[in-house]
């Protein structure tokens, strides 16, 4: 894979070092969207055939600090990353085959962040996960 300008151009501008790992991670979250760290490596894995468990779970964890990906964990699901981060989306999850699909917000640009009793809290993030069956585990097979 030849690098990415943009995806290194979103390493620079938050702030993190620029390196094959880290690149090949951001590199297989964008091409598959809400995916498990086993996919994740896997996808890298194309890239940099040895890269470790561990580097994977570093760059990870760096990339999300630095808010480049977002870590989602639906109940009962391993952590997802997605590169699609700070607009506040949702997401609908298939109960049947895990697919996830994002979701804008309903109403506005984040009504969620407006809670009838905030208690006090300063609130920056809402995560609603919408439950069903995806279009194909819908379908009745014949």
């Amino acid at each position: 894979m030849p690098l990415s300008p943009s995806l290194e151009q979103s390493l620079r501008d938050a702030g993190l070092r620029v390196t094959r790992q880290r690149t090949a991670v951001l590199h297989a979250v964008t091409e598959r969207p809400h995916s498990d760290t086993a996919a994740i490596i896997d996808q890298a894995r194309e890239t940099i055939p040895d890269l470790s468990h561990q580097a994977v779970y570093d760059s990870l964890r760096a990339l999300t600090e630095a808010g480049v990906v977002r870590c989602i964990e639906p109940a009962g699901s391993a952590a997802r990353y997605e590169t699609r981060t700070g607009d506040n989306h949702h997401h609908l999850v298939c109960r049947s085959c895990g697919r996830i699909v994002d979701i804008d917000c309903a109403v506005g640009a984040a009504p969620c962040l407006t809670p009838a009793q905030d208690h006090g809290f300063v609130i920056d993030e809402a995560e609603v996960v919408f439950w069903g069956l995806c279009p194909t585990c819908a379908t009745p097979s014949s």
